[in-house]
């Protein structure tokens, strides 16, 4: 029998802000050498559960637990941070809160450097572990001057470098494009294998952690384990779907289509499923009775970019070169690429956060470039990335209500405007909770309530569903759509392959500063040669289609978006 690593026996917990407890009545074990999924809606524990583990609770956030948690057999409560940090390593959900080097490098090496470990061992261990999550090239480099998925890899380099029994992974995929998050996964399994260690890793985003095999997942919701079994079991009934937890793609598509989606089936992967001739002939027939819907989005262009470049100053080279894009009033734009490749500089550009070199930029016929931040901030709302680099306000109603003071705007309708939007992005019941409080993606929710209040005529969203579960995803892009509809222009960048599939009416794909690609959503997740260049990464939905035995792929791509969007979203009970 495998050694037990941790241990949870009857265990809750209640923060010291908190009226209520977070968790309750935990019972979980997890063995040396098991690769685990935990997996669960927003807010339902899975960050406390992380920060129970590797000693952040009690030692940073203060509260009262119950039960039992036990790590090498060991109370955890009888243990000092620096006892657990030796047995589990974390990669925080928010990379830059637990950078502590001035560069790359020395971030990489810190746990070297505590250990006192040879100079010359230390530089080998910290470049071998650098080429393995291919950030070799950025060593140099301060830890905040790199791109939010390389931090992610800078993150999983000092995690890597060191020798613990647990690999804790907290949301590893929240800030990778595609490709990237697709090998994050691979080698997270490498990882496993080579080292023996547990893993465990927090997601929500079920279908991507199963492109390689886990041996559990383990459901939460409302601070308790709901299920603890195979992924394949998982996968067959109906607990994901009651928690607001998306499945993969391609078993939703099955299921539209009436197959069975049982265990025997092996769903836990689009390659291990197996599926019966009759199965086929469900997804064909469904193909065949689900038109494409039609579509006009020809309006007037509200924002023009033409010829534009950039380049930061210490740079030799353009960040963007040459970009040439109509963004045209009322439509649902994505940007999507790999991570650096110019995507977040282009919206920085735009909101005159940065000046241009060359180009020119006009918004409803008019010059923009003469514009101040704040004159332009009148027309286009920006939300970050980051939330914790636009919340300035103690308590979650007074930060949404920032903008809309500064405005001038009466105490009365600031109260309507608030209501509203918290209602919509899930948060009117926590409005009197302060920040501080809140995971890193409900935060980020605040942010996009505090933009949506000051009611823009567009609104350039990096990120937007970062962090968010299948319910609030779905409420917040519900709502953007709603937006959308009344004629404001929505433009998206993200690395979330099917937030572009459901929602965009156009995608644009940067690569190296360049757009190598201005189609329909479907039509680029198609493309081999797009998805290879901009590290994307190609839908489920097709290679089903391929399984299947359809040949027009894109149009059986673009047949499930259409079905969800008209028969299926918009009966949705959380809409």
């Amino acid at each position: 029998m495998a050694e037990k690593i941790i241990e949870f026996k009857n265990f809750g917990f209640q923060y010291n802000a908190q009226a209520k407890p977070t968790l309750y009545d935990i019972d979980l074990t997890i063995s040396k050498g098991e690769k685990v999924l935990i997996a669960g809606p927003s807010g339902c524990g899975k960050s406390t559960l992380v920060h129970c583990i590797n000693g952040l609770i009690p030692f940073s956030y203060k509260g009262k637990s119950t039960g039992s948690l036990t790590i090498c057999g060991k109370e955890t409560r009888k243990l000092n941070l620096f006892k657990i940090a030796r047995t589990v390593g974390t990669v925080l959900q928010d990379s830059d809160s637990q950078f502590v080097g001035m560069t790359v490098a020395e971030d990489i090496a810190f746990a070297l450097e505590n250990d006192c470990i040879p100079q010359k061992e230390m530089k080998e261990r910290v470049k071998k572990v650098a080429d393995m999550v291919n950030i070799g090239d950025f060593m140099s480099h301060a830890p905040g001057e790199v791109s939010g998925g390389q931090k992610q890899r800078v993150a999983l380099a000092g995690v890597m470098v060191d020798d613990v029994d647990v690999l804790l992974f907290d949301e590893p995929l929240a800030n990778l494009d595609p490709a990237t998050g697709k090998q994050a996964i691979e080698l997270i399994d490498e990882m496993q294998k080579q080292t023996g260690a547990a893993v465990i890793i927090i997601e929500h985003r079920v279908e991507d952690v199963l492109h390689r095999y886990v041996d559990r997942v383990v459901l939460m919701n409302e601070g308790r384990i709901v299920s603890d079994t195979s992924a394949d079991k998982l996968l067959s009934g109906d607990d994901l779907d009651k928690c607001g937890v998306r499945k993969p793609l391609y078993v939703t598509a099955l299921e539209y289509a009436g197959v069975k989606v049982s265990e025997d089936k092996h769903p836990w992967n689009l390659d291990a499923i197996e599926l019966s001739d009759d199965d086929k002939k469900l997804v064909n027939k469904w193909y065949i009775d689900s038109p494409e819907a039609s579509r006009n989005i020809d309006t007037e262009v509200l924002l023009s970019v033409k010829d534009l470049s950039f380049a930061y100053e210490k740079s030799q080279k353009n960040v963007l070169d040459n970009i040439s894009l109509d963004i045209k009033r009322g439509e649902m734009l994505a940007i999507v690429g790999t991570n650096g490749a110019g995507k977040t500089t282009f919206s920085k550009v735009v909101c005159g956060f940065e000046k241009n070199n060359t180009g020119s930029i006009s918004f409803n016929g008019q010059d923009f470039l003469d514009k101040s931040i704040k004159e332009r901030a009148d027309h286009v709302g920006y939300v970050l990335q980051n939330p914790n680099q636009m919340i300035s306000q103690v308590m979650i109603y007074d930060e949404v209500a920032f903008g809309l003071r500064n405005r001038k705007v009466p105490e009365d309708e600031i109260a309507v405007k608030v209501e509203e939007v918290l209602k919509i992005c899930g948060l009117w019941k926590m409005r009197k909770w302060p920040v501080s409080a809140l995971s890193f993606g409900q935060k980020k929710r605040v942010t996009i309530a505090a933009i949506l209040a000051l009611g823009p005529e567009m609104i350039i969203l990096d990120e937007p569903t970062a962090g968010q579960d299948y319910r609030h995803y779905t409420e917040i892009m519900e709502f953007l759509k709603k937006l959308k509809d009344s004629g404001i222009t929505i433009v998206m960048i993200t690395h979330d392959m099917h937030l572009m599939l459901e929602y965009a009416d156009r995608a644009v794909v940067f690569s190296h500063g360049r757009i190598i690609a201005d189609d329909r959503p479907a039509k680029i997740l198609t493309n081999a040669d797009i998805v290879k260049e901009a590290s994307l990464k190609e839908t489920s939905l097709y290679g089903l289609s391929l399984k299947c035995g359809i040949e027009d792929g894109t149009s059986f791509v673009q047949r499930f978006i259409d079905y969800e969007r008209n028969e299926v979203r918009s009966h949705d009970e959380f809409i």
